[in-house]
């Protein structure tokens, strides 16, 4: 059992699978406009259009994260994780990481972040970090729908999203603030 579950969590790059944003650029910095509003900083706290395509056969749904590993907690900061993006589903617009989940596609949940809400948690590092990397992840998954509970911590959401992964595809930009004055 738990070899076929450590099978099932090794979802890797699909060939072709391709992850973008018209909004931010891979390897770039990202606009300050997606920055969080609160904890000091001031951004507009919207979530950027996204788009991809090339999804492996057998997709039956998607989940999409977005993560940044360098945050100063021992565990990183899971700043959007939407879960049960039908298959026929291929762009996020933009602001579609609105809290209560009104602009996601039918269907589409949005599991709570590190901020303590379901939505679109925006960049925050602290002042004069060098620029943290933010990975923009979407899975295609085997399953239609995750159980898991709408007050899921992260965690919990990327454990179920892993064990149910038939591939995925990234891209990772960065967002720094300058130290305070």
């Amino acid at each position: 059992m738990i070899a076929a579950l450590m099978g099932a969590c090794s979802g890797s790059h699909a060939a072709g699978f391709v992850l973008e944003s018209p909004d931010i650029r891979a390897g770039h910095r990202i606009d300050p406009r997606f920055e969080f509003n609160g904890f000091g900083c001031a951004g507009e706290n919207r979530s950027p259009a996204l788009r991809w395509h090339g999804a492996p056969a057998g997709t039956r749904s998607f989940a999409l994260t977005v993560y940044d590993p360098d945050a100063p907690t021992g565990s990183g900061w899971w700043h959007w994780v939407v879960v049960d993006l039908p298959a026929g589903v291929d762009t996020l617009a933009p602001d579609a990481g609105a809290v209560g989940g009104a602009h996601l596609p039918e269907g589409a949940r949005q599991i709570r972040t590190d901020y303590g809400q379901a939505g679109w948690g925006g960049m925050c590092p602290p002042p004069g970090d060098k620029p943290h990397r933010y990975v923009f992840t979407v899975h295609a998954l085997r399953t239609d729908k995750l159980e898991i509970p709408a007050d899921a911590s992260p965690a919990l959401a990327g454990f179920m999203i892993h064990a149910n992964t038939l591939g995925q595809a990234s891209f990772t930009a960065t967002y720094g603030r300058p130290k305070a004055r």
